[in-house]
C-alpha cells in the first residue's frame, strides 16, 4: 500500500480555519454526513471552489459494504447512499476512481476540460462533464491499521483547481481522517451491537449497561419461534443449503417483528426469541400483526422452495406475557444480554406444545385477554404445561 501524500505543515489563513474547525468544532456532532456537508461549505467560504464532493466509507454492515455521502453546491445536507456488497462486480465501480484508489493509487486527478477521448473512460466523468465540472480529484482517506476510505472533490472553475487549492485540500486529509474514523468506529460499534443483540439492548450497552448482573424488570409480550424437523434437514441437506434455508426462514420471521416494534434478542439454532415491551400500548396487537405477516412470508417462501424441489418448512410459535428480567447474564468475561424468568419459560413450553396440539401459534390466556375482541382466537382448552403446577388455558391464532 502506498503512503499518504506528503502534506505541507504551514497552512494559509483560510484553510487553517477549516482545519481548526474540524479539529475543535466538531466534537459535539455525532453524524459524519453533517460534518462533511459543513466542511464543504466552509471550504467554499475559504476560497476553495468546491462544487461537488463525495466521501466513501467502508462500513461492513451485514447488508451493505459501505456508504457514499455526496454534497454539491447549494446543499445544506449530504445525500447518503448505501453501497451493496456486489458493487465491485458492476460497471459503476469497475474503472472508477474508487476502483483505482482501493487498488492502491495515492491520487486520481482528471482534467474534465480536455478532450474526453484523451482521459479516463468511465460514466462518472461523462456525468461530471455534462454538469459543467472542469476538474476532479480523489484521494484515499487513511484510517488506522491500513484501512482505506475515499474522498473526492470537483470544481466548475475554468482551468480547474489551482495548486493552492489542491494544497489546501490535501492539508485537510489527516484531520478529516481522524474525525471520520471516530464517527465510523462509533457507528461500527453501534452496528455490531444492533446486529448481534438488537437495537434496544445495544443502546443500553452503549449507555454503560455492561456489568454482569445489571438489568431491569420489563413487562413484555414474549414470542418464541422454532423450525420443525430441523435436525433431519441439517443431517441430510448440504451445509450451504441449510444456511440459506435458515437465513430465508429468519428473514420471513424477523422482518415483520422489527417492522411492528418488536426486538429479536436471540437466535438459538433454528429458534428465535423476541419481545414486545408493554411500554408500547399496542404491543400485543403489534405482535399478532407481525405473526400474520410472518405467516404470509412463510407461505411465499414455501412456494418458492416448492418450485426448486424443497419440502415446505413448518414452524411453531409460543406467545405469553409477563415480567422478565432484562439484562446481563454470563461468566466474568463473556456476557449475554437477554431476558429470563417464568414468562420466558412459559412461552418456550407453549411453542413446544404447538406440535403436540397441531397448532402453529399458541397463546396463553394471559396474552389472549389483552387482545380479545380485536382478533379472532380459537380456544383449545386447558393443558398441562411442563414446569408449571396448574393447567394453562390456551388459544390458537390462525390469522
Amino acid at each position: 500500500m502506498k503512503a499518504p501524500p506528503d502534506i505541507e505543515t504551514v497552512a494559509t489563513h483560510s484553510d487553517r480555519d477549516v482545519v481548526q474547525w474540524l479539529t475543535n468544532g466538531t466534537r459535539d456532532e455525532r453524524f459524519l454526513d453533517n460534518i462533511f456537508a459543513e466542511m464543504c461549505i466552509r471550504l467554499q467560504r475559504s476560497g476553495i471552489p468546491v462544487k461537488r464532493a463525495t466521501l466513501h466509507i467502508l462500513i461492513h454492515h451485514p447488508q451493505w459494504l459501505g456508504a457514499r455521502m455526496m454534497w454539491s453546491d447549494g446543499m445544506r445536507e449530504a445525500e447518503i447512499a448505501r453501497v451493496d456488497y456486489d458493487v465491485r462486480e458492476r460497471s459503476e465501480y469497475i474503472g472508477s476512481s474508487a476502483n483505482e484508489i482501493l487498488d492502491g493509487a495515492a491520487e486520481v486527478r482528471e482534467n474534465l476540460e480536455r478532450d474526453p477521448s484523451l482521459g479516463r473512460q468511465h460514466a462518472l466523468y461523462d456525468e461530471m462533464r455534462a454538469k459543467g465540472l472542469t476538474d476532479y480529484v480523489a484521494w484515499p482517506l487513511y484510517h488506522t491499521l491500513g484501512k482505506r476510505h475515499i474522498v473526492t472533490f470537483a470544481t466548475d472553475r475554468p482551468g480547474g483547481f489551482d495548486d493552492a487549492h489542491i494544497a489546501g485540500l490535501k492539508r485537510l486529509l489527516p484531520v478529516l481522517a481522524l474525525v471520520s474514523e471516530i464517527r465510523v468506529k462509533n457507528r461500527l460499534a453501534r452496528t455490531l451491537l444492533e446486529t448481534y443483540v438488537g437495537s434496544h439492548a445495544g443502546e443500553l450497552i452503549l449507555a454503560g449497561a455492561t456489568r454482569r448482573g445489571s438489568g431491569t424488570t420489563v413487562r413484555a409480550a414474549i414470542m418464541i419461534c422454532d423450525l420443525r424437523d430441523f435436525t433431519r434437514i441439517s443431517d441430510s441437506w448440504p451445509r450451504d443449503d441449510v444456511i440459506d434455508l435458515l437465513n430465508d426462514y429468519f428473514d420471513a420471521m424477523s422482518e415483520p417483528i422489527a417492522r411492528h416494534g418488536g426486538e429479536i434478542l436471540k437466535f438459538i439454532g433454528d429458534g428465535m426469541l423476541a419481545i414486545f415491551p408493554l411500554s408500547e400500548p399496542q404491543a400485543c396487537a403489534n405482535l399478532l400483526h407481525a405473526v400474520t405477516e410472518a405467516r404470509q412470508a412463510m407461505v411465499a417462501l414455501n412456494e418458492r422452495n416448492r418450485g426448486i424441489g424443497r419440502a415446505p418448512m413448518n414452524y411453531g410459535i409460543g406467545v405469553h406475557v409477563g415480567d422478565v428480567m432484562y439484562g446481563n447474564i454470563g461468566s466474568r468475561t463473556r456476557l449475554d444480554f437477554t431476558v429470563i424468568g417464568p414468562a420466558v419459560n412459559m412461552a418456550s413450553r407453549l411453542e413446544a406444545l404447538t406440535k403436540q396440539l397441531g397448532k402453529t401459534v399458541l397463546l396463553s390466556r394471559a396474552f389472549a385477554d389483552l387482545v380479545k375482541g380485536n382478533f379472532e382466537l380459537e380456544r383449545v382448552g386447558e393443558h398441562e404445561v411442563r414446569g408449571f403446577s396448574e393447567p394453562i388455558e390456551l388459544f390458537a391464532y390462525n390469522g
